[in-house]
C-alpha cells in the first residue's frame, strides 16, 4: 500500500476536493528527489489537469517580481490581508536564491510576511530557486498547477534579476512587477526592454512624494511609447495609513477577468513541459528536436487540455526517434 504523504494520485484528489492540508505533502513531493517522486508527480499533475477538473484550475495565479529590497514582503503582507478579508483561501510560493553549500532557500521570506499562523487558509512556503538567479525553482512550476486545484489565489513570489521575470510570465495568469522610485529600478527597469511583462507595475514606497510622482509619469510614458496596452500602474505605501493595496487588488481582479484563460494555461503548461525537457536532456536534446523555436510549434499544436508530464514525456518521445533515425544526433 503507498504512503498517502507520497501518492501522487491521492494527493491530486485531496488538493481537487479543496483540501488545503494535502498542500505540504504535495509540496513535498514535487520537489523531492526520490526516484518514485517523479512518477507520482506526474501521477499528481494528471489528477489536477484541466481534462481531469472538467476545466481549468478555480485558483488565480499572481506572479509578484522585483529587485531585492524593493519591498515585495511586505506588499505581500498586505495583499494577503485583502485576500483573506473577502474570504479567499492563500498559496505563496516564495522563491529565494539557494544556498551554495545546502542547495536550500537563502533568504527564506516567508519569515518576513506578516500571517496569522493559526490561519488554515494560508499557505507559505519558501523555495529555492537552485542554479537559476532570479529564476523559478524547478518545481516551481509543478506545485502551481497542484495547487492551482485547491486555492483562490496562488502568488509566485521571485526576487526580480535574471531570468524570473520572464519565467513568471510564463507560469501566471497575471505578472505584477514592483519598483521602488529614487532607487534606479525605474531607469533599469525601462532600459531592461521588459516592459511587455508586467500586467500590472506597482510603484511601492509612494509615500516619498514628487520621486514617486516621477516614477509613475515615466513608467506611464514608457507605456504610451510602446502603443495601447491594458497595463495598470498603481501607487502603493505601507506608512501608516497604508494606502494602494485595495486599488492593487482591484488592478488584479480586472486583468484576470479580462483574460482568455484557458489560452493562457494551456501556452503555461506547454512551457513547463519545455522548461522540464531542457533541465533534464540539455542543449543535446534541444538539439534533437530541432532546436527550442521547433520544439514550440510542435507544443503550440497540441490539445491545451494536456498536462505538463504528458506533454514532456512526448517530448521525450520524439527527442528519442530523432537521435535513433538516419543522420540523427545518436548516429556515429
Amino acid at each position: 500500500m503507498k504512503d498517502p504523504r507520497t501518492d501522487g494520485r491521492r494527493l491530486g484528489e485531496r488538493l481537487r476536493a479543496r483540501d488545503l492540508t494535502a498542500a505540504p505533502a504535495a509540496l513535498n513531493l514535487v520537489e523531492s528527489r526520490a526516484d518514485t517522486a517523479r512518477s507520482e508527480t506526474e501521477a499528481l499533475l494528471a489528477t489536477v489537469s484541466p481534462a481531469a477538473l472538467g476545466g481549468e484550475a478555480p485558483a488565480r495565479i499572481v506572479g509578484v517580481t522585483g529587485p531585492p529590497g524593493v519591498g515585495k514582503s511586505t506588499l505581500l503582507s498586505g495583499l494577503l490581508a485583502a485576500w483573506r478579508r473577502r474570504g479567499e483561501s492563500v498559496a505563496l510560493l516564495a522563491v529565494d536564491p539557494s544556498s551554495r553549500r545546502s542547495g536550500g532557500s537563502l533568504l527564506g521570506d516567508r519569515a518576513r510576511i506578516d500571517r496569522d499562523p493559526s490561519d488554515a487558509s494560508v499557505f507559505i512556503r519558501s523555495t529555492a530557486a537552485g542554479d537559476r538567479l532570479g529564476g523559478l525553482a524547478p518545481a516551481t512550476r509543478a506545485a502551481v498547477a497542484a495547487l492551482s486545484a485547491a486555492f483562490d489565489v496562488v502568488v509566485i513570489e521571485t526576487v526580480g534579476v535574471g531570468q524570473s521575470e520572464t519565467e513568471v510570465a510564463e507560469v501566471a495568469d497575471t505578472v505584477a512587477v514592483v519598483i521602488q522610485p529614487g532607487s534606479g529600478d525605474v531607469l533599469q527597469f525601462l532600459k531592461a526592454g521588459i516592459m511587455e511583462v508586467p500586467d500590472v507595475l506597482v510603484v511601492n514606497k509612494a509615500d516619498l512624494g514628487a520621486v514617486a510622482d516621477r516614477a509613475m509619469a515615466d513608467l506611464r510614458a514608457a507605456l504610451r511609447s510602446l502603443g495601447a496596452r491594458n497595463t495598470s500602474v498603481i501607487a502603493v505605501s505601507s506608512v501608516p495609513p497604508p494606502r494602494g493595496i485595495d486599488a492593487l487588488v482591484e488592478a488584479l481582479d480586472q486583468h484576470h477577468a479580462s483574460l482568455a484563460l484557458p489560452a493562457r494555461r494551456a501556452d503555461a503548461r506547454r512551457m513547463h513541459a519545455l522548461a522540464d525537457f531542457a533541465a533534464e536532456h540539455g542543449d543535446a536534446g534541444m538539439r534533437a528536436l530541432g532546436g527550442r523555436r521547433a520544439a514550440e510549434r510542435w507544443l503550440a499544436e497540441q490539445d491545451g487540455l494536456r498536462d505538463a508530464a504528458t506533454l514532456r514525456r512526448e517530448l521525450e518521445r520524439r527527442a528519442g526517434r530523432a537521435a535513433r533515425a538516419p543522420g540523427g544526433p545518436g548516429e556515429p
